[in-house]
């Protein structure tokens, strides 16, 4: 997963674009069973219009002494997502209209977008914007708008029941590891366990690669029948490789499988955090609309940190161990769900489980340790009805 990440990394990804398209196929290289899915510029997806494909090839910003500030060659966070092209001269007290940083963190280039409107401006950090000299500067972007089309892709792995564990995440932004790439590369490592462990699956199980908010408002326009019929079970990953915290967006009422199983497989840990729907801020918005309600969650290692839309969300944020903390929270949810998502005990009445020795078969105040007393428990509660979690 790692690896994956840091291959990626400097891909200047977007909604649309040669970075979105890359990253995609590169991750339908890891997983082949991943479909390459295509929305028109233009077109119409319920309150939304898929935008134009946008690419960019340099950007920069040059003073009269020929130094240049802010170039996208270096860092593609440096140009505001989806400026227009420009060519001109500015001088300073112009120029600084356009330039746009993250006071409350001098040193960090901020993430910037402008999707739905035209405009332009770069990004720089609040102390090399200080920094600037006086007088004249050329403001180059090569930039381009045109009509094609919005890309994303998604796999469905069959099970023996038609009945979906659905997982998503996004390849929108460009290079920061945390809020962009850990989720992508969980996803495709998550897939990778299903197929090797469980080629002959009880559960079907669907997964999606898309721009965050147009794409998965897009993916529902086209499959929400089925969506809603099938999905029993869903997680949005984003921010998932850091190693700081463990992090659940639950559903709108926090009462789904979804929530149950996230739940359980961080049982224990000192470090988990609960949010409300309240709280959301990713694709569980629209996985969760009304008229939507899929019982899908969230999942993230930290939801809040403060490398988060800057250049310092990088490598040092995401590790491996942070990947991999998150991997086996959903290796344990998958296990449940294809070893038994509903234990039901065989036996009327209780097991003798003494002749089994599985239970004392002496008598006395205090021989009865934990181990003993939670088998009992689960098998008291295995009903056929009451899910694993």
């Amino acid at each position: 997963m790692l690896r994956w990440a840091k291959d990626l990394f400097p891909l200047c990804r977007s909604l649309t674009g040669k970075g979105t398209s890359r990253t995609l196929r590169y991750f339908k290289n890891i997983n082949k069973e991943f479909k390459i899915l295509k929305f028109k510029s233009g077109s119409k997806v319920f309150d939304w219009k898929i935008p134009e494909v946008w690419n960019i090839k340099d950007a920069y910003i040059e003073h009269e002494s020929k130094k240049k500030f802010a170039q996208f060659s270096k860092c593609n966070l440096h140009i505001v997502g989806y400026s227009t092209p420009v060519n001109k001269t500015l001088r300073k007290k112009n120029l600084l209209k356009y330039i746009y940083t993250q006071k409350n963190q001098p040193s960090a280039i901020p993430y910037v977008t402008s999707y739905y409107k035209k405009r332009w401006g770069f990004c720089l950090s609040e102390n090399e914007k200080k920094k600037l000299p006086n007088g004249n500067y050329k403001v180059f972007i090569d930039s381009s708008f045109n009509k094609g089309a919005m890309e994303m892709m998604h796999l469905k792995l069959k099970g023996k029941m038609k009945k979906e564990i659905f997982f998503s995440s996004y390849i929108c932004h460009p290079s920061m590891a945390n809020n962009e790439l850990s989720g992508p590369v969980l996803l495709n490592a998550i897939a990778k366990y299903i197929k090797e462990k469980y080629p002959k699956r009880q559960y079907s199980y669907r997964m999606v690669l898309l721009p965050e908010t147009i794409g998965s408002i897009a993916y529902i326009s086209k499959f929400k029948n089925e969506m809603k019929k099938n999905i029993i079970c869903g997680f949005n990953l984003t921010c998932v490789g850091d190693e700081r915290a463990y992090t659940i967006i639950s559903s709108p009422e926090g009462n789904t499988l979804a929530d149950d199983a996230l739940k359980s497989s961080l049982f224990g840990k000192k470090n988990m955090k609960i949010y409300s729907f309240l709280n959301r801020g990713s694709d569980e918005r629209q996985y969760c609309a009304p008229g939507i309600d899929l019982p899908l969650c969230r999942f993230s290692r930290s939801k809040e940190y403060p490398e988060y839309h800057t250049n310092k969300d990088d490598f040092n944020v995401v590790t491996q161990k942070g990947l991999m903390e998150s991997l086996e929270v959903f290796t344990n949810i998958i296990d449940a769900f294809e070893l038994g998502l509903y234990p039901k005990t065989k036996i009327i009445c209780e097991p003798n489980l003494g002749k089994r020795n599985l239970y004392p078969t002496l008598s006395q105040k205090g021989v009865y340790d934990d181990k003993v007393i939670t088998r009992n428990d689960l098998i008291a509660y295995s009903n056929g009805k009451r899910n694993v979690f």
